[in-house]
């Protein structure tokens, strides 16, 4: 005869599962990576920075998920809901516009986990310039015009670095994605006719990738006119760069990289 052992009731506590911070992407919810999509559905919390992440994107979240719009708390408080669910075996995404990685105010909030000793794990996302590139049809980089992408921001009441002021920045005339900067369009004007000329042309990408996305073409020594003109007043790109200039039938110096008398690994030189 077998015995059965008593049953004994567990003093574990359950399964704690790391936050997650994710790239929602540029606002289109089909942007979003399918690791992303895959938290989202998974979550049983998301608290998303609801001033720049679309209602959207959180079509992917399951329908007993709990959703949190972030932009009325403060540091305390968003740390203090994470830890909260956290600690209540719950699997919480902390859910960002575009990359985490960029202007996304994610490192102070890793920082403060990692003092709880909450784990995290970072999933990317696409960032607003290339949806922009996409919506244009363009290139940031182009061979012998601009090999170099700057992804920048005005001091506003954020501060910048003084070496990475925007003047300092536009002297390199590189292909330029100006973020957060809208409202500084007037300085941001200035600067941009000085480095790249008053006739150069500008993009300025509004809602990249989402319904309401406009892209206005203008030149430097217009910028500030046509924003105002268009009422642009948040959520817009300013690009720059020689790679706008470039139309389909050039200039255009080709990429050796398909140049049929340019060999490497994976391909021989065709004989002539």
């Amino acid at each position: 005869m077998i015995k059965k052992m008593p049953q004994t009731k567990t003093t574990s506590p359950p399964y704690l599962y790391p936050i997650l911070f994710c790239g929602a992407g540029p606002g289109d919810p089909e942007l979003i990576t399918i690791k992303g999509q895959k938290a989202l559905l998974q979550a049983d919390l998301i608290v998303y920075a609801g001033s720049l992440v679309p209602k959207a994107v959180l079509k992917w979240k399951k329908e007993t998920a709990k959703t949190i719009n972030s932009a009325s708390l403060d540091l305390d408080k968003i740390i203090a809901l994470l830890a909260e669910h956290y600690f209540a075996g719950q699997k919480v995404v902390r859910l960002h516009t575009g990359d985490p990685a960029l202007f996304g105010a994610t490192f102070e909030q890793m920082v403060r986990l990692r003092k709880k000793k909450i784990p995290y794990t970072v999933i990317p996302g696409v960032t607003a310039a290339f949806a922009a590139a996409a919506g244009m049809g363009i290139e940031y980089t182009l061979p012998e015009i601009s090999q170099t992408l700057i992804l920048t921001r005005m001091a506003g009441r954020t501060p910048v670095p003084e070496t990475e002021n925007l003047k300092s920045l536009a002297a390199h005339r590189a292909s330029m994605v100006i973020y957060l900067s809208i409202t500084l369009v007037e300085q941001v004007a200035v600067i941009l006719s000085e480095a790249y000329g008053p006739e150069s042309r500008c993009a300025v990408v509004f809602k990249a990738s989402q319904p309401e996305e406009r892209i206005i073409f203008t030149s430097a020594k217009n910028l500030a006119e046509t924003v105002q003109k268009e009422n642009i007043t948040h959520q817009a790109l300013i690009i720059a760069g020689q790679v706008l200039e470039v139309g389909l039938d050039g200039p255009l110096v080709f990429s050796r990289l398909y140049d049929k008398s340019f060999t490497h690994s994976y391909r021989t030189k065709v004989k002539k």
